[in-house]
């Protein structure tokens, strides 16, 4: 029988004379392993207590951070359902909390155990019972949002298992110090507590808490820009993991790798790895890593699937993963998602506002929640809102020695000497970013009443005109016709239909009185350069050229049809003409590429001449 897994029948015959309950209990603690269940069985018969709950409090987790041990969970259900002592049923009601933190959808349970299991601990009044309740408590509602709480509950547990001389949650506490710390950016802080937790881990004689304390070594070192020593801690992580038999260790170092291997330019090749682990454990937000990677690689297209797809479970989500999942999704969402899901994501970051984006128990931490508020404020029009995000994410990176982030956030900040400073700084550390890429793309994106261009070594901020969204729709589809009336109308495709009323003559005239008055008022706002005022005058003036639109062809008009796609060639042609020339004051090597490329008539195209970029990114 060694070696092969037993059924319940089998196993109460090699352990006879046994109740049926407490076979029950050790055949799920053992998971059937003969070996495994003569040590439970022994341990069960020396229990003072309940066998059954003594099973559920020390048969150890057979599995991975966030995967359910099912049969685990069964024997603590089981345990739970008996009559036991307040402190026995505390510890394992808190356990049985803590050990369905792999399953997304019990939340509210979690809770609902976690609170009962404080209240009897509480009323007990044994300081070891409290601080292994409150240490479970912490790991069962692992809310992003409760970091001070997170780090004044740590010193409780960490005074309550002094006095109790309980050193293996005395090095809990530490660990839930050294989380909060970094939670709330205070790096040098949490790397002082990490260096204490080790120390005591070493006291204790847990071997496991010096390969815990490295790994985090590593992600700092990461954070900090020194790529070559977190590439030998992730080394020396991964012997000692191996040697002591740590389940998670496979699990760590590939986050460790990826996030070295991304940094270094090769994320496309870590896109795989992530989608596969997403599907061994659906419903912790790996997805949204995968989305971000794509992004990072220049997969926009794909990396918006999975933001539409992802976002409404991210959203109404929980759980140590949570925040950097919404951040990951933040930074796809900024490079072209709608306006909706961006607000959506801006809402629910802007409480994290100030702190890092940490991953569980800091095997990740992908930078300041700020940055990545500057980006969707940005994507949402608000300039200064963005700046002042970016301004205070690059002070808290400067705060921090974390070059890393530091190149990332001036890459996409946009004040003067940001761009060389982002560059030199990835040189030096030897990692890409967007501003190092070398893959040539240009940007046109609109940033309130301004628009931003960064072309090649060219770079400048435009005010808003209405010849600058038509560029934008071009230059984002190469090679693609688009409509005079379509242009001008926004891109809403608009057709002939049939089935609706034809304008009256004095209706139709009146209309286009309206249109030759608007193009002279839109031209004095263009060289006004008042914004606000184009803005409101293009959203009139479309309206009108879609209701003209509609009408038009049908009872046999095909001239007035005729008559208004000129009006809208003209025009079009026009406010094109408006941005080159203003382009080849500010861009002029943009420009001549601009004129050389851009096809006008009854149907614009832009068609890249030579020199220009491989793509472009717009908004």
């Amino acid at each position: 029988m060694v070696g092969r897994r037993l059924s319940e029948k089998e196993l109460g015959e090699l352990l006879p004379g046994r109740p049926a309950d407490v076979v029950h209990a050790i055949w799920l603690a053992s998971g059937g392993m003969p070996e495994p269940a003569l040590e439970l069985a022994n341990l069960a018969d020396s229990a003072e207590g309940d066998p059954v709950a003594a099973l559920a409090l020390r048969a150890p987790s057979r599995t991975q951070f966030l995967v359910p041990d099912v049969p685990l969970l069964r024997l603590l259900e089981t345990a739970a359902a008996r009559t036991l002592a307040p402190e026995i049923r505390a510890q394992v009601l808190i356990r049985w909390a803590g050990e369905l933190l792999g399953d997304p959808s019990a939340a509210g349970r979690r809770r609902e155990l976690a609170d009962e299991a404080v209240a009897l601990a509480r009323a007990v009044g044994d300081p070891g019972v409290l601080a292994r309740v409150l240490d479970g408590r912490l790991h069962a509602l692992w809310d992003p949002a409760a970091a001070p709480e997170r780090l004044d509950t740590a010193s409780q547990i960490i005074e309550l298992a002094r006095q109790a001389g309980d050193a293996a949650v005395e090095l809990q506490g530490l660990f839930w110090r050294f989380m909060a710390l970094v939670e709330l950016a205070e790096l040098d802080a949490a790397e002082a507590a990490l260096v204490l937790y080790a120390r005591t881990g070493e006291l204790a004689g847990d071997a496991q808490a010096a390969v815990v304390a490295l790994s985090r070594q590593a992600v700092l070192a990461i954070a900090r820009g020194r790529l070559d020593l977190a590439a030998t801690l992730t080394g020396e992580v991964a012997a000692a993991g191996e040697r002591l038999g740590m389940a998670d260790t496979p699990r760590l170092i590939a986050s460790l790798t990826g996030q070295l291997e991304i940094l270094r330019g090769h994320g496309d090749a870590q896109i795989p790895q992530v989608q596969a682990i997403a599907l061994r454990l659906p419903g912790h937000y790996y997805e949204a890593t995968a989305a971000r990677v794509m992004a990072e690689v220049g997969q926009d297209a794909e990396a918006l699937l999975e933001l539409d797809r992802l976002l409404p479970t991210v959203l109404a989500g929980t759980g140590p993963r949570w925040l950097g999942a919404v951040a990951d999704l933040a930074f796809v969402a900024a490079r072209g998602g709608d306006f909706a899901s961006v607000e959506k994501l801006y809402d629910a970051l802007t409480p994290y506002r100030g702190r890092l984006v940490v991953w569980g128990g800091v095997n990740t931490i992908t930078g300041p929640v700020d940055d990545r508020l500057g980006r969707l404020a940005r994507r949402l029009g608000r300039s200064e809102e963005a700046l002042a995000h970016f301004d205070r994410a690059v002070a808290l990176e400067e705060r921090l020695g974390a070059l890393t982030w530091l190149s990332a956030t001036l890459a996409v900040r946009g004040r003067p000497g940001d761009r060389e400073r982002s560059q030199s700084l990835a040189a030096r550390i030897g990692i890409v970013t967007a501003a190092t890429d070398q893959s040539g793309q240009w940007t046109l994106l609109r940033e309130g009443d301004e628009w931003y261009l960064e072309a090649g070594t060219e770079t400048a901020r435009l005010r808003h005109v209405r010849g600058l969204p038509y560029l934008s729709k071009l230059v984002s589809a190469p090679g693609q016709e688009i409509a005079a009336l379509d242009l001008v109308a926004d891109g809403v495709g608009l057709q002939a239909t049939t089935g609706h009323d034809v304008l009256d003559t004095a209706a139709r005239n009146a209309y286009r009185a309206r249109l030759a008055g608007l193009e002279k008022q839109l031209d004095e706002a263009d060289r006004a350069g008042d914004a606000t005022q184009a803005q409101s005058l293009t959203a009139e003036r479309d309206a009108l050229v879609a209701e003209l639109r509609r009408a038009t062809g049908i009872g046999g008009r095909p001239r007035q049809q005729t008559a208004e796609a000129e009006r809208a060639r003209v025009n079009a042609t026009r406010a094109l003409g408006t941005v080159l020339s203003r382009l080849e004051t500010v861009a002029p090597l943009t420009a001549a590429h601009l004129r050389a490329s851009l096809r006008t008539g009854s149907h614009f195209r832009y068609q890249p001449t030579p020199g220009g970029p491989p793509r472009w990114r717009t908004s």
